[in-house]
């Protein structure tokens, strides 16, 4: 059955040569071969894919039923409760948003099997993005070749997949970061390993152990395996060495590159950051953050960093999952007011203005905090100066009269 190879291409371990073998592995200029697999080993990347799928995968997806000029939840539709609670058997709706702005973030594309029963949609069954190749063919026409578990393999049509593809060059492929960006990855990865090596010699770049005595041939080897076994390591660091045969040791100053890996993991870790669009402070670096602007690198991380994957995101589920007649009738949305909220004081000075100037009712400011509404709390207040029906002062006085 298709819907068991889905659930087996779902759950393949990419490891590193089968994604060299598909095409996934890309050298960079510092000899590093930079994979989906190896970046996520690098800290800065697996924070900001972290911070963006988990971003997007805790904001809530409704779907709404337009009413004239109202709208309002549309619980009853078959696809509420498959966008906001369980896309498929096996996953929740959290999960699906995560691995979806994850795979985007790796490979540029999410796909999924649109399993239809019926005419509705029923489930999103994740594909292995490694196993689907999108082809236009002379017509116009999206296809997708797709490779299961199996080893079988299939050619389905537009309507039958939901792709969410990251920035295109060519229409109906996505940009994967970490091709485009393989070279400074590969650098900061380097960078990484060099800072291992370097520490694993207790942070020291090495010396020479010399003696005016003729060493043989068996010697060296030995008493270079007998000092690294007892002084290497950062464990081993600043233990005291007992020297014997005319032995001496000379430390070797360590060089500029090794003074000067920090600054340049400094500055990896500011670049990749830069290309996934996340703020610094987010991914734990500090060292340029205040109390003041970490709110507003806040809200620039929702409105330029987030919001281009939701609008793909709610984009792709009208196109794709949503009927001719139900486009009009239909659309779904994100909720992002959790992230946008600010402290108390600002909420609660937003929330003032909005209910006097009559934009907004009590309920709908209760509705926004968790809050249940109250009695009466649906009226929209209009203050008397901007009332078009309000009557000048001095004729109400004389009304009086």
């Amino acid at each position: 059955m298709i819907f068991d190879t889905l659930k087996k291409s779902a759950s393949i371990s990419n490891s590193s040569e089968l994604a060299a073998y598909l095409g996934g592995g890309y050298d960079s200029i510092s000899g590093v071969s930079v994979t989906p697999e190896t970046a996520m080993k690098y800290s800065v990347v697996f924070s900001c894919i972290k911070v963006l799928s988990e971003s997007v995968g805790m904001l809530p997806l409704h779907l709404y039923k337009e009413t004239g000029d109202s709208k309002k939840k549309a619980r009853g539709h078959n696809l509420y409760d498959l966008l906001h609670d369980e896309p498929n058997g096996y996953q929740t709706a959290q999960e699906f948003k995560e691995m979806l702005v994850a795979h985007v973030c790796l490979r540029g594309n999410f796909y999924a099997y649109i399993n239809r029963v019926r005419g509705e949609v029923r489930e999103l069954l994740p594909f292995n993005p490694d196993a689907v190749v999108p082809v236009l063919d002379d017509n116009y026409d999206l296809k997708y070749k797709v490779t299961y578990a199996n080893g079988s393999s299939a050619v389905l049509d537009q309507k039958d997949v939901f792709h969410i593809k990251g920035l295109t060059l060519d229409g109906f492929t996505g940009v994967s970061v970490i091709k485009y960006a393989k070279d400074s990855i590969g650098l900061g990865i380097a960078t990484e390993r060099h800072g291992a090596k370097l520490f694993s010699n207790g942070a020291r770049p090495g010396g020479i152990l010399s003696t005016e005595n003729k060493l043989t041939d068996e010697q060296i080897p030995r008493i270079r395996e007998s000092w690294n076994s007892t002084h290497g390591g950062a464990e081993n660091a600043h233990k005291t060495a007992i020297l014997e045969g005319g032995l001496t040791w000379t430390a070797i100053g360590m060089t500029s590159e090794d003074s000067q890996f920090l600054e340049t993991r400094k500055y990896q870790r500011s670049e990749i950051a830069g290309m996934f669009r996340v703020p610094p402070h987010m991914i734990g670096d500090l060292e340029r953050s205040t109390n003041n602007n970490i709110e507003h690198q806040g809200q620039e991380f929702v409105t330029y960093s987030l919001m281009p994957y939701l609008t793909r995101i709610e984009q792709r589920v009208r196109k794709s999952l949503l009927s001719k007649k139900e486009k009009g009738e239909y659309f779904v949305k994100f909720n992002v007011g959790a992230l946008v909220r600010g402290d108390m004081k600002t909420r609660g000075e937003w929330y003032t203005k909005l209910i006097l100037t009559g934009m907004m009712s009590p309920n709908e400011g209760r509705e926004l905090e968790d809050m249940n509404p109250r009695d009466d709390g649906d009226n929209y207040l209009t203050p008397l100066n901007m009332d078009p029906n309000a009557k000048p002062k001095e004729e109400s006085d004389n009304d009086k009269e």
